[in-house]
């Protein structure tokens, strides 16, 4: 089969197409046949990553795709069976292992390229809202890079499932409006304002009950300002640097702050397997009424992975960049 890997851990230059033998489903796993395959960070991370040794590794940690080999445990899931999820790596391959219990059926209002750019996004937005964040009903909410994928989905989750009043940030005006349009209430170009006041006047100098850091660094005295007494702080991402020179802790106790930091593809597979099967049954109904979407950018041909990873690196995107990997993926009866 066709996979992406790299010559040595670095650049995109690094990304070459090679051979590889089909991958043998082990217990209690489902072979795919890929048809997409979503764009993350986590995989630009993994080529720059030095500490990667030989054989380096099929990159790639979200397909959507068909069933090929069933696992016995999961009889449900048998060879047909249209599935999206998050794999161990080896998604930007023409077919890729996946934990059964981690595989989410998809609706057949739902293509494929549509598909393979809900796992990664909704997974870490549902997981940072209300399994670190603990959103809860009417309650406020900062979503930083409200352009970016998690952005997006982080928006739809807040407005459908908890009628938050949403603050977001970006720094195009397309973004800007995308984020309005998918349910956020305050749209900032961190840019041009100051989101800090903003948001402090917009909730009469209470701050916001959550926010969603994907930037870290440099906003952490505008982050700190903006929130709430007893408010969760998530961070998802370091954008803005990942060290800060000087930390009031009296700061975090006056407010009673609860900070988080978290990385979704690191976790557990039991971890994944019970956040995609409380998302199944939560959120993933949604998505066949339209009140959930994926965002999807841009759909990039197999073989030209070079350009899939350049539109992330350039921050170029709003929603998700998806990996063509196979002519296959419209809708059923679609063409």
């Amino acid at each position: 089969m066709k996979a992406w890997t790299v010559k040595q851990p670095g650049g995109r230059d690094q990304l070459v197409q090679e051979e590889r033998p089909v991958p043998t489903p082990g217990e209690n796993e489902i072979l795919i046949e890929v048809k997409a395959a979503g764009i993350n960070r986590t995989d630009i991370l993994t080529r720059e990553n030095k500490g990667l040794s030989k054989p380096y590794p099929i990159l790639g940690v979200e397909v959507s795709g068909v069933v090929k080999e069933a696992a016995a445990s999961h009889p449900e899931l048998k060879p047909g069976t249209r599935v999206t999820g998050l794999v161990n790596r080896g998604g930007y391959a023409e077919y890729v292992t996946m934990p059964a219990d981690r595989a989410m059926v998809l609706p057949d209002a739902i293509s494929f390229e549509e598909a393979a750019g809900i796992s990664e996004v909704f997974l870490t937005a549902y997981q940072t809202l209300y399994w670190l964040g603990e959103l809860k009903e009417k309650e406020s909410v900062l979503i930083h890079a409200g352009g970016s994928g998690v952005g997006t989905a982080a928006i739809q989750l807040a407005r459908q499932l908890s009628d938050a009043h949403i603050f977001t940030t970006a720094g195009k005006a397309e973004k800007l409006r995308t984020t309005k349009k998918l349910g956020a209430d305050v749209a900032i170009n961190y840019k041009e304002e100051q989101f800090e006041e903003r948001v402090l006047e917009a909730t009469d100098g209470r701050g916001v009950n959550v926010i969603l850091d994907f930037v870290g660094a440099s906003y952490w005295e505008k982050n700190m300002k903006s929130a709430a007494i007893d408010a969760r702080w998530v961070l998802i991402g370091t954008l803005g640097g990942t060290t800060v020179d000087q930390v009031s802790l009296l700061q975090l106790m006056q407010k009673r702050l609860s900070l988080k930091g978290t990385l979704l593809t690191p976790r557990s597979d039991a971890y994944k397997a019970e956040l995609t099967q409380e998302f199944s049954e939560k959120a993933m109904p949604l998505f066949e009424d339209g009140r959930l979407k994926p965002i999807i950018h841009s759909v990039v041909p197999f073989d030209n992975l070079q350009e899939a990873h350049r539109q992330m690196e350039d921050n170029e995107n709003t929603g998700k960049i998806i990996l063509n990997v196979s002519d296959e993926m419209k809708r059923p009866g679609k063409g």
